[in-house]
């Protein structure tokens, strides 16, 4: 599919005010014979450049490398659609599209630096990595001026972050718990924004009639020290953020410059697929080193760390992997002037054992998860993003060995964060970290023994988190209002514990349980006195056909206030998920935990759901492709962080080798394909961001390898 990036819409506001008011300085300096067919203009505003690349050659190119010189340093890029940024260790920005620019076509990029006028090197790439042309862009400095073009487009279009977007924080160097006062400038103008910081939302304001703002808001007082990222956001998701480190609460004791070595108790226990972490304080500046060794005294890891200004010492997240020998392992800690030593256990009584292969994968790797399970039982997996979302699901058996592997692919638009892998067999529950980006932050989970409680009953609630921090517990009752004060509890050493809710005193009906340490939460829902119901129950799915993958949300209606159970069967009358739910005060019930599972036979499966001595059955049809096999199943996939766009999961089952995805209107018309890798597992799982300009319809997702075929239909909104 040839795309011409000269014309295309997609440039927008964020290039074309710039390219229409200002005129062009160039000085380029080819190296090789391509060179003087190969251009890159560019126009500058104050920090911000815009750099077009011309392709006169008869060559195509798919990447393109820009660095500055030593007294320059990027800020921030943007690029056109489909385009993919990077900025690598040294400061060189890679620019690359899987669409190479054809000779003819152009494509434009915009970035931020510390100082205007910076000489911009370039070297333009083919598919190979091949060097085209080489050369230095300098703009010429610009008066600021008011772009018409970008009010235009932000009243017009929608759109109200742009290229110029640009905001700070005074202080710079704020700390937890203070008021800080945040000034932006060159946003959509007279348009309403959210301020965040990390994934919590803190304040909403205003842009005025010329896109600029000033407010103020307060950072809250439990927020962690570290280095966190400040968001605004639009309500497209688009989102324009700086990073700066957060201090710790101004009126804190500073630990001595002469602080002694300390390390935070690890638990006695630890199992395989654990993570270790240990931290501790030392005298500022100073280097940690911690030797480890195993039960037979030999040396099997060594790892470093420093403090910083404040005397805090961590080390990167340990992964105790599968083969790990069980038995005493020993961590010899030294500051250079003191040491101290540390003992834990590698034992386990875990039924699931599962780790990521990596603690952190780049966006557009494979995310891969390995491990065992109880044999010959079907193991249920959930993965969540770092909003707590669950993008993904799946019931896979497990054979004789109690292996168990699965694989979640991503792209470069997958949101950077902590992912959980929720693996649930029987009544054993695992939570598996990993990180796309960065290393994992092990969030604060837990969950309760049963559902639904006697007023005389207790509510057990298992925690899980980090090793000893404290964490807060607030119960929601009926009416949305706290149920009580909130309550502290310290996880132990190994960052498990326990807590006791007494009901006494608790009425009737549906409570949420908030556990919350920091930026992040976790909820559960509890009943307290419902009873099964007399009443009729009648229930229904949202549609009747269904493929192997496909999400089934439940919808039904009963009694007010009583407690239902809901059971999932087979074609031969298997129980693949039984769950315990509820209906609301209006007697609605709504319960999307199903999935049919990828393995999934062809037939009628059942869906009971049973409340005392009244039940209802809905029965679904599972179709299988007849065509060797392979199944294509579509939803709505995660929207995209940068940009807000929407996304279509495509994901194959049955197929025996990679396929070839196309997407195609009603008219017939091709306006998407895609690569489709298949797992270990033997699923294609792939996401296709939706394009801005696709009319809404019903499109055919069509899906091809040497031998197979399948194809399937998705409605987009």
């Amino acid at each position: 599919m040839k795309i011409n990036y000269m014309n295309r819409s997609s440039t927008r506001g964020i290039f074309l005010s710039v390219v229409l008011l200002f005129s062009v300085v160039l000085i380029i300096f080819p190296s090789n014979v391509y060179g003087e067919e190969i251009s890159i203009t560019s126009i500058a505003l104050e920090e911000t450049t815009v750099l077009e690349l011309t392709n006169d050659s008869a060559e195509e190119v798919n990447t393109l490398r820009i660095w500055l010189g030593s007294d320059f340093n990027f800020k921030s890029f943007k690029t056109e659609k489909g385009w993919i940024g990077e900025r690598n260790a040294l400061g060189v920005i890679i620019f690359t599209s899987s669409e190479a620019i054809k000779p003819g076509e152009s494509v434009k990029f915009g970035v931020k630096t510390d100082k205007p006028n910076p000489g911009i090197n370039w070297k333009a790439l083919d598919k190979k990595d091949t060097q085209i042309a080489t050369g230095i862009s300098i703009a010429k400095d610009l008066p600021t001026v008011k772009i018409i073009d970008q009010i235009q487009s932000s009243e017009n279009t929608g759109k109200n972050i742009f290229t110029e977007s640009i905001f700070r924080i005074v202080p710079e160097k704020p700390n937890s718990g203070s008021t800080i006062r945040v000034t932006g400038e060159k946003f959509g103008v007279s348009q309403e924004f959210d301020f965040y910081i990390d994934t919590k939302k803190i304040g909403s304001f205003e842009t005025d009639s010329n896109g600029n703002f000033i407010t103020t808001m307060k950072i809250p007082e439990n927020q962690n020290a570290d280095r966190i990222d400040f968001k605004i956001i639009n309500k497209n998701g688009e989102e324009e953020k700086i990073s700066l480190r957060i201090g710790e609460i101004e009126n804190r004791i500073p630990i001595s410059l002469n602080t002694p070595l300390t390390v935070k108790e690890i638990g006695n226990i630890v199992h395989r697929g654990d993570f270790l972490e240990i931290f501790g304080t030392s005298t500022p500046g100073s280097g940690i080193t911690i030797d480890i060794r195993g039960p037979d005294d030999e040396i099997v890891r060594t790892r470093t760390a420093e403090t910083d200004s404040k005397g805090n010492w961590k080390l990167e997240p340990l992964l105790v992997t599968l083969d790990r020998p069980f038995g005493k392992y020993t961590g010899i800690i030294s500051d250079g002037r003191e040491e101290v030593t540390v003992h834990w256990t590698v034992e386990t009584d875990k039924k699931i054992i599962i780790i990521p292969t990596s603690l952190k994968f780049n966006q557009g790797e494979i995310m891969k998860f390995e491990g065992t399970a109880l044999p010959n039982i079907s193991i249920e997996l959930v993965l969540k993003n770092p909003l707590g979302k669950e993008i993904a699901s799946d019931i896979l058996k497990v054979d004789d060995s109690g292996n168990v592997k699965y694989e979640y692919p991503t792209t470069q638009n997958t949101r950077k964060g902590t992912y959980v892998l929720i693996a649930t067999q029987e009544n054993y529950k695992e939570f598996i970290y990993t990180g796309i980006g960065q290393l994992p932050i092990i969030p604060v989970n837990f969950e309760l023994d049963k559902t639904n409680y006697k007023t005389s009953d207790s509510v057990v609630m298992t925690l899980s988190g980090k090793a000893s921090e404290i964490i807060s517990l607030l119960v929601i009752d009926p009416s949305d209002k706290p149920k009580g004060q909130v309550v502290s509890i310290t996880l132990q050493p190994d960052g498990k514990g326990t807590h006791t809710l007494n009901l006494a005193g608790y009425a009737s009906g549906v409570y949420t349980a908030v556990i919350s340490k920091g930026n992040t939460k976790s909820t559960e829902i509890f009943t307290v006195g419902l009873q099964t119901g007399s009443g009729k129950i009648e229930i229904n799915t949202t549609k009747v056909g269904y493929n192997p993958g496909d999400p089934i949300l439940i919808l039904g209606d009963t009694s007010p206030n009583v407690l239902l159970t809901l059971t999932f069967l087979d074609p031969d009358g298997n129980e693949v998920k039984v769950k315990e739910t509820f209906s609301n005060k209006n007697g609605k019930i709504s319960e999307s935990v199903f999935r049919i599972p990828s393995d999934a036979t062809q037939g009628v499966w059942i869906l009971n759901a049973k409340s005392g001595s009244n039940f209802d059955n809905v029965e679904i049809q599972v179709q299988t492709s007849t065509i060797e096999g392979m199944t294509v199943s579509v939803e709505l996939g995660e929207k995209i962080a940068s940009t807000g766009a929407k996304t279509l999961q495509i994901k194959v089952f049955g197929a025996e080798q990679n396929v070839r995805i196309k997407i195609v209107s009603e008219s017939g018309k091709v306006i998407g394909e895609l690569d489709g890798v298949i797992t270990s597992t033997g699923i294609v799982n792939q996401i296709w961001p939706i394009p801005k300009e696709t009319e809404p319809g019903t499109y055919t997702i069509k899906v091809s390898n040497a031998s197979d075929l399948a194809e399937t239909t998705y409605k987009i909104q």
